[in-house]
């Protein structure tokens, strides 16, 4: 079993950078596949970047794609998710999940574990 913690959330301006940080418990996270994805308030959860047990394979959303860029350390039990060029529509409740089979899936229904999210406000 893995659990996550998700912690490096805030308030920035628009055009800012923020950086998410999630830490596994666990002796197998590096076999598992990682991914970051959003919330906001109406809205349904949005796919943001995963990456695969490896870091080889990574996958992003269309909206975040060229601004944000997800990595692992496998030897620290940690996946980041730098965001650059940050937006108002970036605000969200972002929580990391790991899946079990290692890839990168898109897909919140092949993860297996669930952190608890990290908020982002971008004001314009």
């Amino acid at each position: 079993q893995v659990q996550l913690v998700a912690s490096g959330g805030g308030l920035v301006q628009a055009g800012g950078s923020l950086s998410l940080l999630c830490r596994a418990s666990g002796r197998t996270f590096s076999s598992y596949g990682m991914g970051w994805f959003r919330q906001a308030p109406g809205k349904e959860r949005e796919f943001v970047a995963a990456i695969s047990w490896s870091g080889r394979n990574t996958d992003y959303g269309e909206s975040v794609k060229g601004r944000f860029t997800i990595s692992r350390d496998n030897a620290k039990n940690t996946v980041s998710l730098q965001m650059n060029s940050l937006k108002p529509e970036d605000t969200a409740v972002y929580s990391c999940a790991a899946a079990a089979t290692g890839w990168a899936y898109t897909q919140a229904a092949s993860y297996d574990y669930w952190g608890q999210g990290a908020q982002v406000t971008v004001s314009s």
